[in-house]
């Protein structure tokens, strides 16, 4: 996973597939390609870059809660 871009890692989605990724808390959203499986974490169906976590405003606290839509 390119920690720079704007990528994440999901069990299941295919590769290539397209989400918008909004932070509730303070209405950022990103664009992400899913390039990478995982998060292997009860609990966690997401795994973001550390460039996509940066923009959406969590990188400090690691993780928190995200709305999910497939574009395309």
């Amino acid at each position: 996973m390119n920690p720079s871009g704007m990528t994440a890692a999901h069990r299941s989605l295919p590769f290539g597939t397209k989400l918008k990724v909004s932070n509730p808390t303070n209405g950022r959203s990103v664009v992400v390609r899913i390039n990478d499986r995982g998060p292997f974490i009860r609990g966690r169906i997401l795994d973001l870059s550390k460039g996509a976590a940066s923009k959406l405003g969590f990188i400090r606290a690691g993780h928190t809660n995200v709305c999910l839509e497939k574009i395309g």
